[in-house]
């Protein structure tokens, strides 16, 4: 599967009940979202932005917040060093991933960034 197939899912309401994908289902996902990592654990994706200036951070975190509030599935939203912004997404309520994690982190990636350039 590919990002664009996960991007036009919708992440499936998840109370828990069902078991989280394994070490190889997580990373047979992740091999279709550029530069995003899963924790040594298995249990979350990760992937870090390095932002123009302080405001396309908030800019980008409203979005995603808008997002994640549409989809009912929300990440971890860490910014430091004032436009360093790393997103993480588990689904908690199995303590582990699912492919709500994955659409999540599909659609952020379509979102639109200010990113810092590269000299």
């Amino acid at each position: 599967m590919v990002s664009e197939d996960f991007a036009k899912k919708r992440c499936k309401p998840c109370e828990g009940g069902v078991a989280p994908l394994t070490s190889t289902q997580g990373g047979d996902y992740l091999k279709s979202l550029s530069g995003w990592q899963i924790a040594e654990d298995g249990k979350s994706i990760s992937k870090e932005y390095l932002m123009k200036n302080f405001m396309g951070a908030i800019e980008l975190i409203i979005r995603i917040a808008e997002v994640a509030e549409s989809e009912d599935h929300h990440p971890d939203i860490h910014l430091t060093s004032y436009r360093k912004l790393r997103i993480e997404l588990s689904t908690h309520a199995i303590k582990g991933l699912s492919e709500n994690d994955f659409i999540l982190a599909a659609k952020i990636e379509g979102l639109p960034k200010e990113l810092k350039k590269n000299p």
